[in-house]
């Protein structure tokens, strides 16, 4: 009872606060994010637990962490819809600029993050600060949010050349954080236990990234072949849902051999579904449509789930505060001016060299996947990584939609719209 409880009141909750958030021009996604925080285990959730009725909200991280399930499912069907940009057609205008552009702002986001970090590390020493966690921070400043990007870009109908550029950027993102924390990981690693491990180093990350395109293609070409066989648009979309739950179940299997472990992304698999499928299932579109409609509810919980899951009590550590801001200034900086150079260099149109970098800023997932990661250094550095990054998840998550709206605004890529009724609407057809 408790958990459809808390599973209802997430939807109503969410749906409820981007009524509020309308006035002010708000993503609907930062009103799941802030209906999250409201209904979390530090305010209604304490309250529900406190007066003994646990499904008032969530009471909890454990309790949190227990619909874990649903963002898993979740972040599936936005890989899913973001692969879908990738169609043929439009990656040969774009793909050359997405995938410089991809490559360099994060490389240029870790080279600002790590210079600034390091040099704070050098001020503040080596025992407060270590110079370990300042390269491992540096590595998780490339990844990029995909989930809040699709959602603002879904809501506003964003159309232009910035949006065809900006889907398959975040989502080169994944790719190109994993290589650079692999390497940026061992390097901490040698520093605090004195040991480099070439397998851990460079052998796993390519694997992994192997994994995730073979399983990915595999999938999608499985899923058209599979949707040819039905007709009805109820089981078509019955056999999409299918696929992209057992793809998400596939990138759950780890298979150790020694050193080695053969594993895939959640991400880049459900991209490579989405990505395969598209460009070989001639009504992927329509299909595509139906897909987002059914979806809907589940990304909202997914929301509301991850504002529930942000880390309130990190404000309380006035080091993790300060840290945390210079970590998110310079991350900015390096995203911004990582895009405005590279666009630059390809060439791109003003508006894409102008705001791209503002649309890359949103950050969650992936980074706190890698900060778990980070644990393996140690408790204390460990420690430190988790916290700096759960305080800039809470402020990206936050703002970054807002942000990525705005620039998709000024761009000219989000048109502002009447309302017509629908009187109105059959009286001019």
């Amino acid at each position: 009872m408790n958990t459809l409880l808390s599973i209802s009141i997430a939807l109503i909750a969410g749906l409820l606060m981007t009524r509020v958030i309308k006035p002010f021009g708000l993503p609907a996604v930062t009103g799941y994010l802030v209906a999250g925080v409201l209904i979390g285990p530090y305010l209604l959730g304490a309250l529900g637990a406190k007066i003994g009725l646990l499904g008032l909200g969530f009471s909890s991280r454990e309790y949190v962490e227990g619909f874990s399930i649903i963002c898993d499912v979740a972040l599936g069907f936005i890989a899913f819809s973001i692969g879908n940009e990738f169609r043929l057609p439009q990656l040969k205008k774009t793909g050359k600029k997405a995938a410089v552009i991809g490559v360099a702002q994060a490389l240029v986001t870790t080279l600002f993050v790590d210079v600034a970090l390091c040099l704070l590390s050098l001020f503040l020493g080596e025992k407060v600060f270590p110079m370990s966690c300042a390269i491992v921070l540096g590595a998780v400043a490339t990844a990029t949010a995909p989930a809040a990007t699709l959602m603002v870009v879904r809501q506003y109908k964003a159309k232009g050349k910035l949006t065809d550029l900006l889907l398959p950027i975040v989502a080169l993102d994944d790719a190109v954080g994993l290589m650079v924390f692999a390497v940026s990981f061992g390097v901490a690693k040698a520093m605090v236990h004195g040991e480099t491990d070439i397998i851990s180093l460079v052998v796993n990350p390519l694997i992994e990234i192997a994994a995730s395109l073979v399983i990915g293609a595999v999938m999608g070409y499985l899923f058209s072949l599979t949707e040819k066989l039905f007709h009805s648009r109820s089981k078509r979309l019955s056999v999409s849902v299918t696929f992209v739950i057992l793809t998400v179940v596939l990138t759950m299997i780890e298979i150790p051999l020694g050193p080695v472990v053969i594993s895939s992304s959640s991400l880049l698999t459900c991209m490579m579904l989405g990505t395969v499928f598209c460009n070989i299932c001639d009504f992927s579109e329509e299909l595509m449509d139906r897909v987002d409609r059914w979806t809907t509810p589940l990304f909202i919980l997914f929301f509301v789930i991850s504002g529930a899951e942000l880390e309130l009590s990190v404000f309380a550590n006035i080091a993790i505060v300060g840290v945390g801001a210079v970590y998110i200034i310079f991350r900015s900086l390096g995203k911004i001016y990582g895009a405005r150079i590279s666009s630059k260099i390809m060439k791109c149109e003003r508006e894409i060299v102008k705001y791209l970098g503002i649309t890359l800023l949103p950050q969650a997932g992936v980074a706190l996947g890698m900060s778990v990661t980070a644990m393996q250094l140690g408790d204390y550095e460990g420690g430190l990584i988790r916290n700096i990054i759960l305080f800039s998840v809470l402020v990206y998550e936050l703002v970054g939609p807002m942000l990525t709206k705005m620039a998709l605004t000024k761009a000219g890529e989000i048109k502002p719209h009447e309302r017509i009724s629908s009187k109105v609407r059959n009286k001019e057809a």
